[in-house]
């Protein structure tokens, strides 16, 4: 099932005919209910029931032929934390079972695909949405509908103070808009200090990298050398050059952001350093606000379950 994406913007959409929620802090995933079982998918298409048995038990409450489209978070001192979400998607399908007991994960759902084996897509979001209402109210949680509103205003109250609780942002989407499946027909406006970035290396030994090395979305595309990395992303970047592997850096490569086969970065400060290629890259969300100063600091990778 190819998911709908959102495409970044800087400022509040607004005008007549537009949704807004709210954009959770969690992994990407479809639920899908056969006659038979239930099937979790991440974004990549993975599945990853057997990450999640405590969500899968909750939609079985659904009828038959029922697709659903969200996140799922995990509720921490009263906001969403998302190095427990990751913590719940690594885990093995016998630590995942004592996990669902101490970090039960919640499951914000925002669409509905297909509903008693329909296929919905094509329906208007303000139909599918009343639809997703409907199915999900009667049940209650883990498995709810996020919130929307048509109002511009409220959902500027919603974009300042719900980061407190873990929003990292909205998500807007037309109300007469069918499903953009595999495209990027919403927009997303995230807080501004914050944006993802292409992880196409890092500096250090596979076992212990020091930095990433980032291609950001916006500028000269030149990859940058970030800020060191803390202990906890260190192991997570080394698990992931262990699973990709990782080439020694060419003497003489210039780097560039179409092809991450290249050897050396720009270190604010120091000029071209070599560094080790991922192939494929990751994504991580970094926060910068200038192309050269001061460098891009890493707040966590965003990894596909």
């Amino acid at each position: 099932m190819r998911v709908a994406l959102a495409a970044a913007v800087r400022t509040l959409p607004r005008g007549a005919g537009l949704a807004y929620e709210p954009k959770f802090d969690g992994h990407r995933l479809v639920i899908a209910r056969s006659a038979a079982d239930v099937v979790l998918q991440a974004r990549s298409g993975r599945i990853v029931t057997s990450a999640f048995p405590d969500l899968a038990a909750a939609a079985l409450q659904l009828p038959a032929g029922t697709v659903l489209d969200g996140e799922v978070v995990v509720w921490h001192a009263g906001r969403t934390d998302f190095a427990l979400v990751q913590r719940r998607a690594a885990a093995t399908a016998a630590r995942a079972a004592v996990l669902a007991q101490s970090l039960p994960a919640s499951y914000a759902a925002f669409d509905v695909l297909e509903l008693a084996g329909l296929d919905v897509r094509a329906r208007p979001y303000e139909r599918r949405r009343a639809l997703l209402v409907d199915l999900l109210l009667p049940l209650g949680p883990p498995l709810q509908p996020v919130p929307m509103t048509t109002d511009p205003e409220l959902a500027a109250t919603w974009y300042e103070t719900l980061p407190a609780s873990g929003i990292e942002g909205l998500v807007v989407k037309r109300l007469d808009q069918a499903y953009p499946a595999g495209r990027r027909g919403w927009q997303k406006l995230r807080h501004t200090d914050v944006r993802d970035a292409a992880v196409v290396g890092y500096t250090g030994t596979p076992r212990r990298p020091l930095a990433l090395v980032l291609v950001l979305p916006v500028g000269d595309e030149t990859p940058l050398v970030s800020s060191p990395l803390t202990a906890a992303l260190r192991r997570e970047v080394a698990e992931a050059a262990a699973a990709r592997g990782t080439a020694e850096p060419p003497a003489t490569a210039t780097a560039t952001a179409t092809a991450p086969t290249t050897a050396t970065a720009t270190a604010i400060g120091l000029g071209e350093v070599p560094y080790r290629v991922l192939d494929p890259p990751l994504t991580a969300e970094v926060r910068h606000t200038s192309a050269r100063h001061p460098p891009p600091e890493v707040l966590r990778l965003r990894t596909d379950l």
